[in-house]
């Protein structure tokens, strides 16, 4: 199957937090061709590169679908009317955490790019939407959008195709995956924690939580 890529976004750093913390969290979308490299998206920033950014967090997809929930959940805030509230990158209809696994391949436009973990949700979402719940309302439900590394660089724009070509790995979800590393489900399945260990095309920020997980 292939997804249409609704919007194409970046942003760049700017002040974002009461103490004066920086933030790209606020993308915009472009029109026209983009490369996409190994780092990302040109164009596209991230402030921390500590926890933001990087060759396993080059592209960030969150599902256009989960938008109909915000709206309910946080009253039509007004960033919901368009692509770009949740600081992702990519923006598609169809594909969500339940279908979209860990490894996938698909070639976004003419790049070629692999699902490498989950979005873990911190404070910033909390503070973009003025709402305190927001980061505990993604790990309650699940809405957390995925990171893609980039395995073959090339150009995107909106309106091409995000096609999967290789799904290694059907039985890790990026549901499941979320669920086990960040819901607090791991506890209760260590042998599912060893496996993701063990994964090698997991990020290795996740490899990492899911060792102390079984050390805990």
């Amino acid at each position: 199957m292939i997804h249409t890529v609704d919007a194409l976004l970046t942003g760049r750093a700017r002040r974002f937090g009461a103490r004066g913390e920086a933030s790209a969290i606020a993308k915009t979308p472009v029109a026209g061709m983009r490369r996409v490299g190994f780092l990302g998206i040109d164009g596209d920033e991230q402030a921390d590169l500590s926890v933001h950014g990087g060759p396993d967090k080059a592209v960030h997809h969150y599902p256009r679908d989960h938008y109909p929930f915000w709206n309910e959940e946080l009253g039509d805030h007004a960033l919901l009317g368009a692509p770009g509230a949740f600081g992702e990158n990519i923006s598609t209809r169809g594909l969500t955490e339940d279908a979209a696994c860990l490894g996938d391949r698909y070639r976004l436009g003419t790049a070629l790019v692999e699902i490498s973990q989950g979005r873990q949700p911190c404070w910033k979402l909390g503070h973009r939407f003025g709402d305190a719940r927001v980061p505990a309302t993604v790990v309650r439900t699940g809405r957390s959008g995925w990171y893609y590394r980039v395995i073959e660089e090339g150009t995107v724009a909106a309106g091409d195709g995000l096609r999967l070509v290789e799904r290694p790995l059907p039985a890790w979800t990026v549901a499941r995956l979320f669920r086990l590393l960040i819901g607090g489900a791991g506890k209760r399945e260590p042998a599912a924690l060893r496996e993701l260990a063990g994964l090698d095309v997991l990020a290795g920020n996740w490899r990492k939580r899911a060792e102390k997980l079984l050390d805990a």
